[in-house]
């Protein structure tokens, strides 16, 4: 007699494991010191006008306390600090290249009136 063998293909049962969607806890001393922080930047904003500072020195302030603040909440409570890099460069690289094209057409509006004036004089 012939003895036949019969191949049976199992499935793997998948081991024990934790849960795939864990979620990280931060703690709170570091939401709190955010929170301190974007206050005392905040504080600082309104003491520009407070103070009664002009020209482009309150403007340059207010903007920089604002992008400061911004970045903050953006890295510490949208949690783009714990983010892959390739996230964090499709989010904030295409504003910063937004800003590179101002930067670049406001330097050639300064070609064009120039060559403007040059070539056709000043209006009367």
């Amino acid at each position: 007699m012939t003895e036949t063998t019969v191949h049976t293909h199992t499935i793997p049962q998948p081991e024990a494991r934790a849960p795939a969607h864990e979620h990280q806890q931060h703690p709170i001393g570091l939401y709190l010191v955010v929170w301190l922080l974007l206050f005392v930047l905040s504080t600082f904003s309104y003491l520009v006008d407070y103070v009664g500072l002009q020209g482009y020195l309150r403007w340059s302030l207010i903007l920089i306390f604002m992008v400061l603040k911004a970045g903050l909440i953006v890295a510490i409570f949208m949690h783009m600090a714990w983010e892959r890099l390739a996230l964090i460069y499709a989010i904030l690289l295409p504003p910063l290249l937004v800003l590179v094209f101002v930067a670049l057409m406001v330097s050639e509006s300064h070609y064009v009136l120039f060559t403007r004036l040059a070539f056709f004089g000043a209006a009367p």
